[in-house]
């Protein structure tokens, strides 16, 4: 039986000096039937051919181009051009390990009834190139199964380049919505969710090198409160998870999603220097949902000043400019 054909979405905007390399890691898959449909939202820094140059005129890879019109437009413009039996959405600064098209496919081959696979990514500089040292693995552990609850309460995935999505099953969930500008992938993988269980990937090694910009969303807006707000009213405004989650069981797990962002709120406020904001952040998360791990880090955020930057861990400041 041939192999199913997947199919790699990337939204491209103002990413020429990164794009190529996301480009390239498509092209050194082991899986041997992809294609890949880059969607230039209006780049203005020559995006779209550096995406062109990296093809070298190779037919499996398609480059749309359209006006700005956001990361959700732009990823469903690439789902309408995809022809793939199982869709991935690898963003233009990052890039695959070259096995990680056939681990996500043959898990998700084994497991029928899964929506979707996803499993281990890492973390590497804003000019590392494939090949370099990561800064940080992150194994997970993530579970197998129905994980709608853990979902809920935290986004266990760092994008959607570590995850393998069924089309059928992703088409039933309606998609990315263009309304959200931060938290879009979150609620996207919880309406996933809702329609079955995922595979997780064994072993550790990383699928998905994701790099780590001073310009990302995540690092603009995660040490904003409010940046989760549309998100979160996104989610919990969906009747279908009402309906199936219950009130007393939506209320429990949407409070501690509550405390999980503020805990992430208050690290990301630290990493910028607001040391007094952020702790009384961490600390309205611990009070809510108290735990030993969390206690640990607790006290050692009230310990930076006396300790060497070395042992910042999760609360290291990022860099200047």
């Amino acid at each position: 039986m041939p192999a199913p054909l997947i199919s790699i979405v990337t939204p491209a905007f103002d990413v020429a000096p990164y794009v190529g390399d996301a480009v390239r890691s498509a092209r050194a898959q082991d899986h041997p039937a992809w294609e890949m449909v880059v969607v230039d939202d209006g780049s203005r820094d020559g995006t779209a051919r550096a995406a062109e140059d990296a093809a070298e005129g190779d037919p499996r890879i398609r480059i749309l181009r359209q006006a700005n019109a956001g990361v959700s437009v732009a990823r469903g413009a690439g789902i309408a051009a995809a022809r793939g039996e199982a869709l991935l959405f690898l963003d233009a600064d990052d890039w695959l390990a070259p096995d990680a098209l056939g681990r996500l496919s043959r898990t998700l081959h084994a497991a029928p009834g899964a929506v979707a696979a996803y499993g281990a990514w890492a973390a590497v500089a804003e000019a590392a190139r494939p090949g370099d040292p990561p800064l940080r693995l992150k194994p997970g552990p993530y579970p197998s199964g129905d994980i709608l609850d853990r979902l809920l309460v935290q986004n266990l995935l760092a994008n959607g380049g570590h995850l393998l999505a069924r089309r059928d099953a992703f088409a039933a969930t309606g998609g990315f919505r263009p309304g959200l500008r931060y938290g879009e992938d979150w609620d996207c993988w919880i309406r996933l969710a809702l329609r079955g269980p995922f595979a997780a990937v064994p072993g550790r090694e990383p699928l998905l090198f994701v790099r780590e910009r001073a310009g990302s969303a995540y690092r603009r807006m995660a040490g904003t409160p409010e940046a989760f707000a549309p998100a979160m009213a996104a989610i919990w405004s969906n009747p279908d998870l009402l309906a199936h989650l219950g009130p007393e069981r939506a209320a429990r797990l949407r409070a501690r999603a509550e405390a999980e962002n503020a805990w992430v709120v208050g690290k990301e406020m630290i990493r910028h220097g607001a040391q007094a904001g952020g702790l009384a952040k961490l600390r309205t998360a611990f009070a809510a949902a108290p735990g030993p791990k969390r206690a640990a880090l607790l006290a050692a955020a009230h310990l930076l000043p006396l300790l060497p930057a070395r042992l910042h861990g999760p609360f290291a400041r990022y860099p200047a400019g």
